[in-house]
């Protein structure tokens, strides 16, 4: 505690005084109850009829009555001009003033006409002015120059406390925002809607920002539009529909810099988006972050106040870390949909194959005893110079024969189409794309996929679309494998036969030892879900490719698949 060889220390009262406002911070954390127990003891040491804490709005430039003791009601909320009155210099200058008579004083700024003295002393933080400690009396030269001096060593310990627990406010408030963060986060990996994820980040960055309004747009690339997909105030989601050009506006300046930027007034800038709800709902500042994946833009996280307002650096990282793990989570979500759509496409892909191939078969078992009834009929002299009759019915029957040879050549021809899709394509590329399509089925699934440094100078010449289908059949079967979590290993190498050769490894429970010989079997499953075609389907695959899909290996340790493709030259 500072002493002042001007102060009588004798004074008990003055030195209890200061001992009990020092001890504030240690013994209240309540910030209230902290500023009041302050205020109590300056009225009852000096003996005053009020006395407030003023602090420094920064966002107005203006003295607000924080706390106070015996000021009229009008004072409730009253903000001052600094500069304005003896506690507006005091802030504006930070030094002390006594004034012994408000009457003779010109900065003197009336709010209780019963005053008739004051003085006041600077709040100062970090070098800094922050506030100012005002005391009031109803009687004329209630204030020495000593009384000043013990009033200013009673603001450095109220500035001292009220900093320790501001500190204990903000540690506090970072520690809940940092769970929040951590929560959101947890939350928003569960999502596999995109709708879901920016209703989650427009609600959560509402709370954590203290905002009107937020607002999440997302970027068409083709379009090149930034379009509304989620807007949310403290009351909920709202219906708002919203689209403009990213040139139009300072959400387009914010993605494509990609960097955060601030509106302190939105009503003198040449703002294009929100006109209406800008001015209905008094937004007057705003905070833009973009949402970027990878260097690619997903769209603009905005949030709106209804008062003038600068963002600082929390606020500016919250934001921030919000767009951050929104980004991954819309990623996410779209990745789990063309996943899904892929799983769903593979099993159409599946029934298709799978009739096509009976078709050819039944085609070509009718095609057999048909063409021996077309010899014999044709062998034989039935038809009759003389009935006309008869010799219509023969004419009709051997043009339905000839009709019934072309569906069966139809079904045929069908199944050689594919061939028209077939290109030379890397075999890293088509693991690497396989591998992909089922990154979230992994991670649902609890199974770290391993993928061993695969060779540039593998090409095959492959109808991309089918491999990659008996590929994606062979690791979901792996997948079903282990539903307790696992591992899968991909691994792609050239063999002495100058042969592609893709293994595909998992740590499963393994292929049961009676069903080894007859996995390739249509319809042959393990499990109540399947329909038994998946291998099947892809060892037709691989073998219309001149390939060839094996089983090497199957225990209680794992299943080994090979996939063998030929190169090209």
């Amino acid at each position: 505690m500072e002493k002042s060889q001007d102060i009588d220390i004798s004074d008990r009262r003055a030195v209890d005084a200061l001992y009990r406002i020092s001890t504030l911070s240690g013994n209240e954390q309540n910030p209230v109850i902290a500023l009041q127990g302050i205020l109590d003891e300056v009225i009852s040491l000096f003996g005053a009829s009020s006395a407030s804490i003023c602090l420094i709005n920064a966002d107005s430039d203006k003295l607000l009555i924080e706390m106070e003791r015996g000021l009229s009601k009008e004072s409730k909320g009253f903000e001052l001009p600094i500069g304005v009155g003896i506690t507006g210099w005091v802030a504006l200058y930070g030094e002390p003033f006594l004034c012994s008579n408000v009457l003779e004083e010109e900065k003197y700024f009336q709010l209780d006409e019963r005053v008739m003295a004051e003085m006041a002393a600077p709040l100062i933080e970090g070098g800094r002015t922050v506030g100012a400690l005002n005391v009031d009396s109803l009687e004329l030269n209630a204030f020495k120059e000593n009384d000043l001096r013990l009033l200013v060593l009673m603001a450095k310990e109220a500035s001292r406390v009220l900093e320790n627990m501001w500190m204990v406010q903000q540690l506090r408030r970072k520690a809940e925002q940092l769970q929040t963060l951590v929560l959101v986060g947890q939350d928003m990996t569960g999502k596999r809607e995109v709708s879901e994820v920016l209703r989650t980040i427009t609600r959560e960055a509402l709370l954590l920002l203290d905002c009107k309004i937020s607002a999440f747009f997302l970027y068409n690339e083709e379009e090149d539009l930034l379009h509304l997909h989620s807007l949310q105030d403290r009351e909920g989601s709202r219906s708002f529909k919203e689209s403009l050009r990213p040139s139009d506006s300072i959400l387009g300046t914010s993605l494509r810099g990609n960097r955060q930027v601030q509106a302190r007034d939105l009503l003198r800038t040449e703002e294009h988006h929100f006109v209406t709800l800008i001015r209905e709902e008094g937004l007057h500042s705003m905070l833009v972050t973009p949402v970027v994946y990878e260097d690619k833009p997903i769209g603009v996280l905005s949030l709106y106040v209804d008062r003038s307002h600068r963002f600082n650096d929390d606020e500016q990282l919250i934001a921030r870390a919000l767009a951050d793990l929104g980004a991954i989570a819309v990623q996410n979500a779209r990745l789990y949909g063309r996943v899904f759509d892929s799983e769903e496409s593979l099993r159409k892909s599946e029934r298709l194959t799978t009739l096509g191939t009976l078709a050819a078969e039944i085609a070509h078992e009718i095609r057999n005893p048909l063409m021996v009834i077309r010899l014999l009929f044709d062998s034989l002299d039935l038809e009759q110079g003389e009935d006309e009759a008869k010799n219509k019915d023969l004419s009709v029957i051997r043009e339905k024969l000839n009709h019934l040879e072309q569906i069966a050549g139809r079904i045929l021809d069908f199944g050689k189409s594919r061939e028209a899709f077939r290109k030379t394509f890397s075999l890293r590329e088509i693991v690497k794309d396989a591998a992909l399509l089922v990154r979230l089925k992994l991670e649902q699934c609890q199974v770290s996929l391993h993928i061993n440094e695969l060779p540039y100078d593998l090409f095959v010449f492959v109808d991309k679309g089918q491999i990659q289908q008996a590929l994606l059949n062979l690791m979901l079967n792996a997948l079903v494998a282990m539903p307790n979590g696992g591992e899968l290993e991909i691994e792609a190498s050239k063999t002495e036969g100058g042969k592609a050769q893709i293994l595909v490894k998992d740590t499963g429970s393994g292929i049961l030892e009676e069903l080894q010989d007859k996995i390739f079997d249509s319809f042959l499953t393990g499990t109540t879900e399947g329909t038994g075609l998946g291998l099947s389907i892809s060892k037709r695959i691989l073998r219309a490719h001149d390939g060839n899909l094996d089983l090497l290996e199957s225990g209680p340790q794992g299943t080994v698949f090979k996939i063998t493709l030929p190169l090209t030259n």
